[in-house]
């Protein structure tokens, strides 16, 4: 479902289109002096007013497919990285290299390595300042890749870390994490093309002057000065409402 702003800024190019037809249907009594105003020019405006709103709509839906696989890529993340733990310790790898891949996984997991200290109530009541932690979480999508990375280095070191079951290989990993890198790099460039495209429709719909909304004020003032304030052609263009939305 579209949202209430992405419904305001159609319905702008809707109602723009509304004030090409009555003005078109002044006549030859509809003879602006300037460019813009004239029927030409009004119906190329709103020909890329229409562009625009469709490119933001493409760009959305590409965003919202890559944010979808790329939230379907990294589901199994979390209980694959608990298996190749668990697999890691039933080997004789040292005890120290399964220690670093359990503090790994904790990060992927997004725990602490240690419970963190609960303050003392009666010390906070008699107006000790509270300890203060950094977040350890770490679940940006960045951070999960840095930490599947940096477990899977652990284990690239570990000769004795040679699964048979395929899914926790050594080849099936870094295959895994190419494809995550993949997944969270096309959502990176689907946000820029996204955030582009809304760039590109504010400064069609709403630039100072040049702008659909502004050009359709003008055609108002226009028609207002050839026909009266109190004219029933003033009275149907002025009853046309435009709103400015930028940035959503």
């Amino acid at each position: 479902m579209a949202s209430t702003t992405e419904t305001g800024h159609a319905k702008n190019v809707a109602t723009f289109e509304d004030l090409i037809s009555f003005c078109t249907g002044y006549g030859a009594a509809y003879n602006p002096s300037k460019v813009a105003l004239k029927l030409p020019g009004l119906a190329t405006q709103l020909t890329a007013a229409t562009a625009v709103l469709q490119a933001v709509k493409v760009a959305k839906t590409t965003y919202d497919n890559a944010t979808n696989a790329r939230e379907l890529a990294f589901k199994p993340l979390k209980s694959l990285a608990t298996k190749i733990v668990s697999a890691l310790a039933a080997t004789e790898a040292a005890k120290q290299t399964v220690d670093d891949a359990k503090s790994t996984n904790l990060k992927i997991q997004g725990k602490r390595a240690t419970a963190v200290e609960k303050p003392d109530a009666k010390a906070l009541a008699a107006g000790a300042e509270p300890v203060k932690t950094s977040s350890t979480s770490q679940q940006s999508y960045d951070k999960l890749i840095d930490h599947f990375a940096q477990l899977i280095a652990t284990l690239t070191a570990e000769p004795k870390y040679l699964p048979n079951e395929n899914e926790l290989k050594l080849t099936a990993l870094n295959t895994m994490l190419t494809d995550l890198k993949a997944k969270n790099t096309a959502v990176i460039n689907a946000t820029t093309t996204a955030s582009n495209a809304r760039i590109a429709r504010d400064k069609a719909l709403y630039a100072e002057v040049t702008g659909m909304v502004d050009t359709a004020l003008d055609v108002k003032t226009y028609v207002k000065s050839v026909f009266g304030a109190s004219s029933p052609q003033y009275k149907q263009v002025s009853a046309l409402k435009f709103t400015k939305r930028t940035g959503d």
